[in-house]
């Protein structure tokens, strides 16, 4: 099977599975720098990335949202000076899909 980064996320319907803890033990450990936290009841995936500055963190931003748009998935943003945090999550399953963690690898990719 191709690495996550390598993979196109799906088209993802309203009742469509959210990954099982089996799925989880076996996509976390291929995007090791993200963090699984629950919100509000709703499994995420949530990483920080660290920059020198402010532009460096709005190019990252930038990036990011461009990615999403390709990809037709997209996370929370939030931009800081110096740091941005990314969260993925399937809003129409209210927790995390397959396409959570592709993104999770193509978001490392863009450092």
């Amino acid at each position: 099977m191709n690495k996550l980064n390598e993979q196109i996320c799906e088209v993802c319907r309203v009742g469509a599975p959210q990954v099982t803890d089996e799925e989880i033990a076996w996509l976390k450990p291929q995007v090791p720098e993200w963090k699984i936290v629950k919100n509000d009841g709703i499994k995420k995936l949530t990483r920080t990335y660290s920059f020198a500055n402010f532009r460096e963190a709005i190019n990252f931003t930038q990036k990011v949202g461009a990615l999403a748009e390709e990809q037709g998935h997209h996370p929370a943003l939030l931009t800081e000076w110096g740091k941005v945090t990314v969260t993925w999550w399937t809003h129409k399953i209210r927790g995390l899909h397959r396409n959570d963690f592709i993104m999770a690898a193509k978001t490392d990719l863009l450092i």
